[in-house]
């Protein structure tokens, strides 16, 4: 750490105190020539060699020659240069020049994309490597400043003078070398070009003059892309990557980001009260966290002690139940064979009888016989009717505990419930938000949910258009409407549920692209023009489908003499006299050919009233075919304009490049685009301008001029099998316009 004199103000952040910001989270060390990732984060540039594993070839100076002063291949070494570079063969050769299939003097990286360690995001580099990163010349000048304020005592000397070197008073920026008052004189002498060189104050960091172009070597940089957010030259806009993205200049630029920075750090000094007022609450949630963690911690082990109690009673009941039954069964079979024995210890009783036999004496016999021959009878049916005096088998004490086993697996903490997700393919964002989401499967029902969403604004600089969350009304089912919503705007939304007043953590944030207008709600009409025979209208009047009926098939048969089957028409039910209006629907992939977008109250009677199935392709302005009347047609402001679908694919018209996005008048494959899940389309009638957009993702498709000077209705022309399904916030006309 340096020791530094200056004193810590609101106003003033000593510079000892930003040492974290210098740190590269690579190497842990201060930052050597930095490069700037896409991601916006610092990295050093041999840091990034490494993690390319490129060979020595692709040196730092290729790297960075974009950047330095005068012509790109015209260079002077310098020392902390050359030191790079021995850092860098030495880590070749310890990693990538002895890697397996790696070749010597190859300059292509073996891989082209690194995760960046500040947010951990794939940055793909390209073929270009390492050339297409800016080196980030303020974070060198602030590490610089950071050691010389470390080396306080240390002055720099003359580069130039012999020794004893006198202290510098001045730095070159173009010989690169700092000098003293009478070597500089001597080296730059009055009338010579080496005058003209730009000097500052005594420094050992000589930065290049101008930033250089990393696409373009030549070529300063002077725009700034807002899309992009990097510094440009002017052929990245003319013919580049950056052709179609919108740029500002670089003081524009300049002044709008250094007045934000300003802002939000006048911002960040302003609540430093309000930060240590925080600092000494997140201490007492530190503090309550150990110890409430203390004690849920003691009450769950008195709830397993409480278990385990439990079940030491019930094990003791159970085994001395078993126990008790062992020792009953033992003693009856144990009297059995006692008894069993004493027959075998009975077997004189045999002998004894014989010799009764023998006893002539009729009334003796008798008065003998008579006992003995119930003695003999027991014995004999005792040796007929043997069963054992008790079952040896204990199946009655059989425990099946794998219930009990499945409750104890699926215990758990039942105050808090597992997070929702939120359903994408049900839900809808127009001027209003339908959304839905699935509940979790631990089969335990919640209270109820709470609905967050906010305005998002992908550029994390513009801070202040993101808003913080915004909590709907406790909702007890699994979907909610959000009102009021911006158009053209990022929204993301979350979920939680909630049981016994404990929260669930968020659902994944999702986020969902507003359209440009708020929803016009109509239905299809089944009275203008519609055609009972060819179309087939659900009872709800939200689908339409044509089916191929016997007039098609008749009709048909005209395709052999060069006309075509008309188109069957069907319009919205409400019209259009002002303000911008958006709807969607979508068309079944297997649809031959279908025609949306919108049409003039005069041009539908032409339509309607005026049928002409069997006319030229080439009269029709709509035919679809690239023939020069369609040209000229779209090229003026007509009342109608429509958009050709069919078999999975959308077809740009033929019309001028201002009025078409994405694709190109003079290619006909470029006017052909993969066929939308969801089509979208935007009204502006005081613009007198159509959109047709993904709804999907809210990309424009294509746009034109459209004369407004009637009522204008949404419009669908379907030819063969082919079928129409309009929005659920489209048909519900229940929003607000």
């Amino acid at each position: 750490k340096i020791r530094s004199s200056t004193t810590q103000t609101k106003e003033n952040v000593p510079i000892k105190n930003i040492e974290r910001e210098l740190i590269c989270p690579i190497c842990k060390e201060l930052f050597t020539h930095p490069l700037i990732l896409p991601c916006q984060h610092s990295v050093c540039h041999k840091c990034v060699r490494e993690l390319l594993m490129l060979n020595h070839e692709d040196s730092f100076d290729a790297g960075s020659e974009c950047s330095l002063p005068g012509s790109p291949r015209s260079r002077v070494p310098s020392p902390s240069m050359e030191r790079l570079d021995r850092l860098v063969r030495s880590g070749g050769s310890r990693g990538s020049m002895s890697s397996p299939g790696w070749r010597r003097g190859s300059v292509t990286p073996r891989v082209t994309a690194i995760p960046c360690p500040g947010c951990q995001h794939d940055i793909d580099l390209g073929e270009r490597g390492i050339s297409m990163l800016f080196r980030n010349f303020t974070l060198e000048n602030i590490v610089e400043r950071y050691r010389q304020a470390a080396r306080a005592a240390v002055a720099i000397t003359c580069n130039i003078c012999k020794p004893p070197q006198q202290e510098a008073t001045k730095s070159c920026m173009d010989c690169k070398a700092s000098f003293c008052n009478e070597c500089f004189k001597l080296h730059h002498p009055w009338g010579t070009p080496k005058a003209q060189h730009e000097y500052v104050g005594p420094t050992t960091n000589f930065r290049p003059k101008v930033l250089m172009c990393p696409e373009h070597e030549m070529e300063k940089v002077n725009m700034y892309c807002e899309v992009c957010r990097r510094p440009v030259c002017h052929l990245c806009k003319l013919g580049g990557s950056h052709a179609n993205h919108k740029v500002t200049s670089m003081s524009s630029a300049y002044k709008i980001l250094k007045e934000k920075l300003a802002k939000s750090i006048h911002y960040l000094i302003s609540k430093e009260d309000q930060v240590r007022t925080q600092i000494t609450d997140l201490e007492v949630l530190i503090n309550q966290t150990e110890e409430n963690g203390q004690l849920a911690e003691r009450q769950a082990n008195e709830h397993f002690e409480h278990l385990f109690e439990t079940l030491q009673e019930r094990k003791s009941e159970m085994l001395k139940s078993i126990e008790q039954s062992r020792s009953r069964r033992l003693d009856q079979l144990k009297v059995q064979v006692e008894e069993y024995q004493g027959m075998l210890e009975n077997s004189g009783l045999v002998g004894y009888a014989q010799e009764v036999l023998k006893e002539t004496d009729q009334s003796c016999f008798v008065q003998t016989a008579k006992q003995l021959h119930t003695r003999i009878q027991k014995a004999t049916e005792s040796l007929r009717t043997f069963h054992p005096a008790s079952d040896p088998c204990f199946d009655e004490f059989v425990l099946d505990t794998s219930k009990e086993e499945t409750l104890l697996k699926e215990m758990c903490f039942g105050g808090v419930p597992d997070p929702p997700l939120i359903d994408l393919s049900n839900s809808r964002v127009y001027n209003e938000a339908s959304i839905f989401w699935r509940l979790s499967d631990d089969h335990l029902p919640t209270d109820h949910h709470m609905l967050e969403y906010r305005r998002f604004s992908p550029s994390q600089e513009d801070s202040e258009d993101s808003g913080g969350w915004r909590t709907t009304d406790k909702v007890y089912g699994p979907s909610t409407v959000v009102s009021d919503l911006d158009p053209d705007s990022l929204y993301s939304f979350r979920v939680r549920s909630c049981r016994n007043s404990m929260f669930s953590p968020h659902s994944p944030e999702v986020t969902f692209h507003t359209p440009p207008a708020p929803a016009f709600g109509f239905l299809f009409s089944d009275k203008c023009g519609f055609s009972t025979d060819r179309l087939i209208l659900n009872k709800r009047r939200d689908a339409v489908e044509s089916v191929a009926s016997m007039a098609f098939l008749l009709a048909a048969e005209r395709v052999q003499t060069g006309s075509y089957i008309g188109l069957d028409y069907i319009i919205g039910d409400t019209g259009i006299s002002q303000g911008r209006h958006y709807w969607a629907f979508k068309v079944e992939p297997y649809s031959y050919m279908v025609k949306v977008g919108v049409a003039s109250d005069s041009k539908l009677l032409e339509w309607f009233h005026n049928p002409r199935d069997t006319s030229s392709p080439r009269y029709d302005h709509d035919s679809g075919h690239d023939s020069g009347s369609e040209d000229t047609c779209y090229e003026l402001s007509q009342p109608f304009t429509l958009l050709t679908l069919g078999m999975g694919k959308l077809f740009i018209p033929k019309t001028s490049s201002s009025s078409t996005l994405g694709a190109t008048s003079g290619d006909p494959g470029s006017r052909v685009l993969p066929m939308p899940q969801r089509l979208g389309v935007c009204l502006d009638y005081d613009a007198s301008r159509v959109f047709f957009y993904d709804a999907d993702t809210m990309r424009c498709l294509y746009e034109r001029q459209v004369d407004c000077s009637g009522t204008m209705y949404p419009a669908f022309g379907l030819m063969g099998s082919a079928k129409v399904q309009l929005e659920d916030f489209v048909t519900a006309k229940r929003l607000t316009f």
